[in-house]
């Protein structure tokens, strides 16, 4: 193999870590600044890159804050898929999938803005829409198997549950079984008749 045949892969991969240094940048600063802190130039020199390579990689600052929230909600999509891979739709899957989302949340603090502000910010909306329609989505077979009445309805709720868990959680700065428990009871309400 020639260097010149190398050159490509090795390219993307050094692509890829430098977009990855500078989501990560995002997720270290907005624990600081929320998103509307988050400056072209605190984040380049955050991720140790020049202000072009910024550019390059993301053509704006509000593509690059889509790409944070996407960057974020796929990793803790992954997390929550590898652990309840093997179970069925239900209540203990439902719950092991919040556990999953709010250990996501605690490691990355910095996805209290993403949480908190997002939703203010128009070019993350949609893609906020997006997410939030493919999880209720995802959400609504286990509401089914629980036999509620509104399964779909039950989901979209559940899933602002679990957001409104997560914001408390970071605001607190750890964990909180008391809370994690008042969730959880939410997930025991009435079913339909057989």
């Amino acid at each position: 193999m020639t260097p010149s045949s190398r050159t490509p892969g090795t390219r993307a991969v050094a692509k890829e870590r430098t977009r990855d240094a500078l989501l990560s940048a995002g997720f270290v600063l907005a624990e600081t600044t929320g998103l509307e802190g988050l400056s072209v130039n605190a984040l380049v020199a955050t991720a140790s890159v020049a202000k072009g390579t910024f550019f390059h990689h993301f053509g704006d600052r509000t593509s690059y804050l889509v790409a944070l929230h996407r960057r974020f909600h796929d990793d803790v999509f992954d997390d929550v898929r590898r652990t309840t891979a093997s179970m069925p739709p239900g209540r203990e899957r439902l719950a092991a999938m919040s556990v999953s989302y709010l250990d996501a949340c605690l490691r990355r603090r910095g996805v209290r803005a993403l949480i908190l502000e997002a939703r203010g910010q128009l070019p993350i909306q949609d893609e906020i829409m997006r997410r939030n329609s493919a999880t209720v989505d995802l959400l609504t077979d286990d509401f089914v198997a629980m036999r509620r009445p509104r399964p779909r309805a039950a989901a979209r709720l559940w899933l602002a549950a679990n957001a409104e868990c997560a914001l408390m959680e970071l605001d607190a700065g750890h964990a909180d079984p008391e809370t994690r428990a008042a969730l959880s009871d939410l997930l025991d309400g009435p079913r339909l008749e057989a």
